[in-house]
C-alpha cells in the first residue's frame, strides 16, 4: 500500500527540494500562531535546537490531525545569532539592522523536520549549519536589500544563499539542504528505509 506524502509547508523552495528528489506529495499549509508558540518556548529558556524541532512538530501535527494516513513532514528554521533568535525581517531598515550585525561573524541555521504519521510523531531531525558572513560594506549591504528585498523577507537572517546571497558569506560548514530550509538526506534516507519511496 502507497502512503501518501504532505509537506505541511508553505515554502516554494522545500516544495522544490521534494519535487527535484522525484517526490510525489501534497501540499497543505499549516494554520499556527508560530510567534505566539516562540514566545512561548524563549519565555521557558528552550534552546534554539529545540524551539525548530517544537515549531516544525506544531505544524505537522496539525495537518496530520485531519490526515492520519499520511506521512505528514512539518519543518522550521530557526537562526541563532549570539545566543538570541533572528526572525524574518519586519521591514528593509530590520533586513538592514539584522545583516550589519551579523556581517564579519558567525552564526548558527538550524532546520528540523518532524514527521507524523497516524496521530504520533515517527521521526524527527535538526540540522544544523554554521555560516560565517564576510564584513561587507554598507552600501553593498543597502543595495543588497533593494535588490532582493521581495525574496529577502520571508527569509531568517533577510538572506537567500541560492540567490545573490551567496555573495555575503566567507564561509559555510554543514548541509547545503539544511540552509534551504530542509533536512533533505535525511528525510530521503528515513522514507526509503520505511519503504515509502523507492530506494
Amino acid at each position: 500500500m502507497t502512503i501518501p506524502i504532505v509537506l505541511a509547508s508553505g515554502s516554494a523552495i522545500r516544495s522544490q527540494l521534494l519535487r527535484n528528489a522525484g517526490i510525489e506529495f501534497d501540499v497543505i499549509v499549516p494554520r499556527v500562531d508560530e510567534e505566539n508558540m516562540k514566545a512561548s518556548l524563549l519565555a521557558e529558556d528552550a534552546s534554539p535546537r529545540d524551539i525548530a524541532d517544537a515549531l516544525a512538530e506544531m505544524k505537522s501535527r496539525k495537518v496530520a490531525d485531519k490526515q492520519p494516513d499520511s506521512m505528514v513532514i512539518g519543518c522550521d528554521q530557526v537562526l541563532s545569532f549570539n545566543n538570541r533568535l533572528l526572525s524574518k525581517p519586519v521591514n528593509q531598515m530590520d533586513a538592514a539592522e539584522q545583516l550589519r550585525a551579523m556581517r564579519g561573524q558567525r552564526h548558527v541555521l538550524l532546520s528540523a523536520a518532524v514527521i507524523y504519521h497516524e496521530g504520533k510523531p515517527i521521526w524527527r531531525h535538526v540540522g544544523q549549519v554554521r555560516l560565517r558572513m564576510r564584513d561587507v560594506s554598507d552600501e553593498y549591504l543597502d543595495g543588497y536589500i533593494d535588490r532582493n528585498w521581495d525574496d529577502i523577507r520571508h527569509s531568517v537572517g533577510a538572506y537567500q544563499l541560492e540567490a545573490e546571497g551567496v555573495r555575503l558569506f566567507h564561509s559555510i560548514e554543514g548541509d547545503y539542504f539544511n540552509v534551504l530550509g530542509m533536512p533533505l538526506l535525511e528525510l530521503l534516507a528515513f522514507l526509503t528505509l520505511r519503504g515509502v519511496i523507492d530506494g
